[in-house]
Order: C-alpha cells, then sequence, then structure tokens
C-alpha cells in the first residue's frame, strides 16, 4: 500500500508557482479586541428584496441545473447594461455569468495567456492578478505607479510593446485610484494596431468619489474592441458571499473563457443568479444608500490618518480604500504583524507588489465605530514605533 507523505508529494507545477510567487496574505474579521480594517468587502447585508428572491427562487423550485453561460434572463439585463456603456447593442450570447469577480478573472486570464507570453500590470495592484499570470504561466511585468498611485503613462507605455495582455482595476485596489478618461484614452492610443488584449475589472465602479461621472473602457472607442469587461455583483450589492460575477468580450475570448469555467465550475447556482437580476432591476436607492456611507467613512478614515506623523495618505478617489505610505524603516509585512499585536488589522503594501512596500492598505468598508477605533491604535502603535 502506497501511502502519500510531504516527502513524496509535490503539488503541480503550477501551484509551486502561485506558492513561490504569491503574496496574498488572509486577514482576520473583527472579533474579540482586535479591530479589523483589513477587509475588502461591504460591512452592509445584502438588500432584503435580493435575499427574498432568493428565496422564493428556491421555494419555486429553481434548484436544478442553470445554463452553461448562465440565465437568459440575467445575460439579456446585462447586456443592455454593458450596452449602454459601450453605446452600441451588444449580444448576450457574448456574456458570461462567472463564480464571482474571482471566477471571471480567472476563466478570461487561463483562457488567454499561454506559457511566456508577457503580461503588464500595475505596480501596486490587486494581487490576484499575479497569481492567475503565474498559474497560467505568463510573465508578470510589473510597472510602477507614479507618486500619486495613477498610471506612468510612459513607462506603462514602453512595458506593453509586445504584451499579450494588459489587466487592471479601476477604481483601483488597493489604491483607491480613479482612473480618469484622459488616461483610458492614452491607453487605447498606445494599444492602437497591435494584438494586446485589456481586462477592466470595474469592481468598484458604483464607488467613486471625485465628483466626476466615472469612465468604463467599454466607453473609450480604442479599448472597447480589445476589452474584456470583468465585472461582481459583490461590492455594489453587497453580495459577496453570494459570488456572482460575469464577463463580456470579444465572442472569441468569451467563447474560451467559457470553457475554462465550465470546466472548472460548471453552471452557476440558478437562485443567486435570479437574485442577482432583482439585484439589478431594484437596488438603485440602495447602492446610493451605500455610496453615502461609504462617502461619509471615507473622510473619517482620511481626517484621523492625516493626524498620525509619519503617513502620508493618498488621495481617496474611489473603491473603499486608502493606501497610505508611511516613513518608519520597517517592512511592511512586519509592521502589520506589530499593528496586530496592537490590536488593529491592516494589510501590507507589499502584498500588491514590490512598489506598494512602505504603505498600508485600510478598508472604510467597516462601521464608524470601527474605523474611529482602529485609526486610534494606529496612532497608538505608530507613536510607540517612533
Amino acid at each position: 500500500m502506497t501511502t502519500i507523505t510531504p516527502a513524496t508529494f509535490r503539488p503541480a507545477e503550477s501551484v509551486q508557482r502561485i506558492v513561490t510567487a504569491s503574496r496574498r496574505v488572509q486577514q482576520p474579521q473583527s472579533s474579540g479586541d482586535l479591530v479589523s480594517l483589513a477587509m475588502g468587502e461591504p460591512d452592509f447585508a445584502t438588500p432584503p428584496q435580493v435575499v427574498e428572491a432568493a428565496s422564493a427562487a428556491l421555494r419555486a423550485g429553481r434548484t436544478h441545473y442553470s445554463p452553461l453561460y448562465g440565465e437568459p434572463a440575467l445575460r439579456a439585463s446585462l447586456a443592455d447594461r454593458i450596452g449602454a456603456l459601450a453605446g452600441r447593442p451588444v449580444d448576450a450570447g457574448d456574456v458570461l455569468v462567472t463564480h464571482g469577480g474571482t471566477g471571471g478573472l480567472t476563466a478570461a486570464i487561463l483562457a488567454i495567456v499561454n506559457p511566456g507570453d508577457r503580461v503588464v500590470i500595475p505596480d501596486p495592484t490587486y494581487s490576484l492578478y499575479a497569481d492567475l499570470i503565474s498559474m497560467a504561466g505568463g510573465i508578470a511585468v510589473p510597472v510602477p505607479l507614479q507618486a500619486d498611485l495613477h498610471w506612468d503613462l510612459d513607462a506603462l507605455d514602453a512595458a506593453l510593446l509586445g504584451a499579450k495582455l494588459f489587466v487592471f482595476c479601476n477604481p483601483g485596489n488597493p489604491t483607491g485610484i480613479v482612473h480618469s478618461r484622459d488616461e483610458l484614452e492614452r491607453l487605447g492610443a498606445a494599444l492602437t494596431g497591435t494584438d494586446t488584449i485589456v481586462i477592466s475589472d470595474e469592481a468598484y465602479a458604483d464607488l467613486t468619489f471625485t465628483g466626476q461621472p466615472f469612465t468604463s473602457a467599454l466607453e473609450v472607442a480604442s479599448l472597447v474592441e480589445r476589452t474584456i469587461y470583468c465585472q461582481t455583483f459583490s461590492k455594489s450589492y453587497a453580495m459577496t458571499g453570494w459570488r456572482v460575477g460575469y464577463l463580456w468580450g470579444p465572442s472569441e475570448v468569451i467563447a474560451a473563457a467559457a470553457r475554462v469555467h465550465n470546466t472548472a465550475n460548471g453552471s452557476m447556482n440558478t437562485a443567486v443568479q435570479d437574485a442577482a437580476l432583482v439585484a439589478l432591476e431594484t437596488c438603485g436607492d440602495d447602492i446610493a444608500r451605500m455610496h453615502d456611507a461609504y462617502s461619509r467613512r471615507r473622510a473619517l478614515m482620511a481626517d484621523g490618518l492625516e493626524m498620525i506623523p509619519g503617513l502620508d495618505v493618498s488621495s481617496p478617489e474611489g473603491a473603499f480604500y486608502l493606501f497610505p505610505r508611511y516613513d518608519l524603516d520597517i517592512p511592511s509585512v512586519d509592521l502589520v504583524a506589530r499593528l496586530r499585536d496592537a490590536g488593529v488589522a491592516v494589510r501590507p503594501g507589499a502584498e500588491f507588489g514590490a512598489a506598494g512596500e512602505h504603505h498600508l492598505r485600510l478598508s472604510y468598508a467597516a462601521s464608524d465605530d470601527a474605523i474611529e477605533a482602529g485609526v486610534a491604535r494606529l496612532a497608538a502603535a505608530f507613536g510607540a514605533l517612533r
């Protein structure tokens, strides 16, 4: 009888690449004496009409397999929304409902990237992108941001030469930056005449605070034909645990992504898709209510952090994150461990790329009380460390 032991088992090379390269770390929720400002998750309950829609679907027997691309009614509604952004009719056949935004990103990147392909990403950015590029055998090409955390457009132009793919999120995680129409048009101009594909992860598109309308990559004529649009219900609708997202893009790419998604995940939960359709149709006021709360919390956190010596607070333009730079001579992973001992959990900037070092990511998707307590503990810890 053969026994598998740590000495005899080796994970697949794709897993080993992730283990070697990944900076992703798990951070805790608030509990006991620990205040967590680490979670990238709304603290609001899912709107009640969405919960009731799922319950009604289950009672009605909506408990069987869904079509592999997703429920037709949901895909048709999503196509209408995407078409409004793109300024032209969109075929619902090119919409793929996915297992959250993560499932969509995974399916798209694994469908596009071959071993050795160069994939450009901002640095810092959402750490899942680099892990998926490694899984596919691609070569991640990080491009450091400017001091204001917007793209360094000249450096980006140079890095994109010969790239298979560019992946970015807008608004940005972890930076809280919103990339403007001018930046997106400059990106489109740089890619004109190339075969480079773009994945635009717009999970936080409803959470912007610049006073200007948000510009989707789908609204930029030079980008729309090469863009894979990745979206999720998690952030706007406080539906993180429901795990529903979607992709749209060129038919050939979506078909390949669907093959990956269907192989790994199968079809999406039917009742959840019914609930997602209700969210699309009824939650405008709920989104506005949560946006107002985030706006207040954003100011509460930013004002508190600006009072802490040694912190340079970034401009909080969107999403629900602040990404301050600190002046202590301590690596961010070590600093996060010390802050945990002081009773506050945040995320290390280095988790999001080498250029994120000496930053911390704080989430204001938390209650006012948690923000006030967490910032106070942060201030006390910094005072003790200086």
